[in-house]
C-alpha cells in the first residue's frame, strides 16, 4: 500500500523520510503522479458539488477555504462598518454557516486562509479619498471603542472569535478591497498549488467580489458560497451573487455551504 504523504499545510513540511525540493521557500509533496490512490488514504477526495450555473467537480488537494474580512470592525457595533451608519446584525447571517464549512475544510484538510482589510497605524497606505468617507470623527484610524478604526493590530482589525485562526493557517493582511492587491495571496496559493476556492466572507458586493474577479483574472476558479457571505445591504448580496455566476459563470460559481458539506460526505462514504 501506499503511503499518505499529503502535504501538512499547517506544518508547511512533509514527513523527514520524503521532502521534496523547496520551491519559493516552502515543501511540496511528490505525490502528485499517484494523486488519485493517495488521496483517498489521506481523505482527499474529488467531490461533487451543486452549484450555480451547473454542478462542479473539486479536488480538495488543490481547494482552499478562503474567508473575507470576517472581522470586528465589520461585523460588531462600534467598528467602520457601524461608522459608515451600516445595521451591521445583517452580516451575522454569515458566521454560522462560515463556522462549519470551516470546521468542515479543517476535518479534511483542505487549506484554510484569512484575509483582514486595514492600514499601517501611520494610515501611509491609506489612500486619502478613503480616509475622508464619513464622519471625521469616526473615520479610518480615528479612535473608537474598539481601538483606532481600521487599523492593524487594534482589537477592532482582528478576526471574530468565531472564525478564529489557528496555527497554520494564513492571514492575509490587504490594504484595499481584493485579496491579492498588494499581498502575497497569489504567492501563497500557487506555493499550496491551489486552483479551486471556496469563497466565503463580507461583504458580498465588495470585498467578496472584487477578490473574485481578481482570482478570475489570474486562473483560479472560484465557488462562492452563497450563505456564507453577506451584506448590510440584501438586494446587494442577491446582486453580487448574480453577477458572479451570470453568463455561464463569467466570475465563477455559486453554492451553499451545505452544498459543499453533502459534497464532502457522500465522497467519504463511497
Amino acid at each position: 500500500m501506499l503511503q499518505c504523504l499529503r502535504f501538512d499545510r499547517r506544518a508547511q513540511q512533509m514527513p523527514t523520510a520524503r521532502r521534496a525540493a523547496p520551491v519559493d521557500g516552502m515543501f511540496l509533496a511528490d505525490w502528485h503522479d499517484t494523486e488519485d490512490t493517495r488521496l483517498k488514504e489521506c481523505g482527499m477526495p474529488m467531490i461533487t458539488i451543486e452549484a450555480e450555473p451547473a454542478p462542479l467537480h473539486v479536488d480538495l488537494a488543490y481547494a482552499a477555504l478562503i474567508i473575507i474580512d470576517m472581522q470586528r470592525d465589520f461585523l460588531e457595533p462600534g467598528g467602520f462598518g457601524a461608522a459608515l451608519g451600516n445595521d451591521v446584525s445583517r452580516l451575522k447571517a454569515a458566521v454560522e454557516p462560515c463556522r462549519n464549512a470551516l470546521a468542515a475544510c479543517r476535518r479534511r484538510g483542505v487549506a484554510v486562509i484569512h484575509t483582514r482589510e486595514g492600514h499601517r497605524a501611520d494610515l501611509s497606505d491609506a489612500p486619502r479619498h478613503k480616509v475622508e468617507r464619513g464622519d471625521p470623527s469616526l473615520r479610518i484610524g480615528a479612535p473608537g471603542p474598539m481601538g483606532r478604526i481600521l487599523v492593524r493590530g487594534e482589537p477592532g482589525h482582528d478576526i471574530i472569535p468565531e472564525l478564529y485562526p489557528i496555527s497554520g493557517e494564513p492571514v492575509i493582511d490587504k490594504p484595499g478591497k481584493g485579496a491579492f492587491y498588494q499581498t502575497d495571496l497569489d504567492l501563497v496559493l500557487r506555493n499550496l498549488r491551489i486552483d479551486t476556492l471556496f469563497v466565503c466572507g463580507v461583504t458580498t458586493e465588495v470585498c467578496v467580489n472584487t477578490t473574485v474577479r481578481e482570482a478570475n483574472d489570474r486562473g483560479y476558479r472560484c465557488i462562492v458560497l452563497s450563505d456564507c457571505c453577506a451584506s448590510y445591504f440584501p438586494e446587494f448580496h442577491d446582486m453580487g451573487l448574480k453577477m458572479v455566476k451570470a453568463q455561464g459563470g463569467i466570475f465563477g460559481s455559486v453554492a451553499s455551504s451545505q452544498a459543499l458539506l453533502e459534497g464532502m460526505e457522500l465522497a467519504a462514504a463511497a
